[in-house]
């Protein structure tokens, strides 16, 4: 093997390390940074609020400006501190993704959340890894892209996709059914949560 394929090979092998401890956001549940995630279901943006809650810095939520529906600052609250948010309402469509992706090469932000009308396809999910690598070498910090995928998702190649349904019942407590539906090293799994902080009680 010549010494630029070896050195070739070490650089590619070098971009799956580790960048930063991973963020748990869950319990000991945990999302790697400088990789792209998916949320969906219907309860997919308190899910992504959780998470948010769970890292420091500010955080970037990207979402379609012909949307109506926007996020409430109270409702935030027991999840995460609004005032950390930077929202960002693209008129074009194809101006999400692009947005989502030069915030993740910066690397000056942990967590950027782009809230889609649809899947985007694999080769754009590809571009926000590399754009996420990118951003943990370069940048301040190892940066965790969301996606947050209508109904079931199906974004393909990312790192992890979790669904997060209400389960509420006719109770007064909060009940909610997590799925992780997609992970590279790790099975399928349900668990159970309940109270506003959503705390792990156990497996599905």
């Amino acid at each position: 093997m010549s010494r630029q394929a070896a050195a070739h090979l070490m650089n590619r092998h070098s971009h799956r390390q580790p960048v930063a401890p991973p963020v748990a956001f869950l319990g000991d549940l945990a999302l790697e940074r400088a990789r792209v995630h998916e949320f969906c279901g219907p309860a997919r943006r308190r899910l992504a609020l959780k998470l948010a809650g769970a890292v420091s810095g500010p955080v970037f939520w990207i979402r379609p400006a012909w949307e109506a529906a926007h996020l409430n600052p109270e409702a935030m609250v027991p999840l995460a501190d609004p005032t950390r948010f930077v929202f960002l309402n693209p008129k074009r469509a194809e101006d999400l993704l692009w947005t989502m992706e030069e915030i993740l090469r910066a690397g000056l932000v942990p967590l950027v959340v782009a809230d889609l009308p649809a899947p985007p396809g694999l080769t754009a999910v590809r571009r926000l890894h590399l754009a996420a690598e990118t951003g943990a070498a370069e940048g301040r910090v190892a940066p965790l892209g969301l996606l947050l995928g209508p109904g079931a998702g199906g974004a393909p190649g990312v790192e992890t996709r979790w669904s997060l349904t209400p389960e509420h019942g006719g109770g007064k407590d909060e009940r909610w059914g997590l799925e992780r539906l997609r992970a590279r090293m790790q099975p399928e799994k349900r668990w159970i949560l309940t109270g506003a902080g959503m705390t792990p009680v156990q497996d599905g």
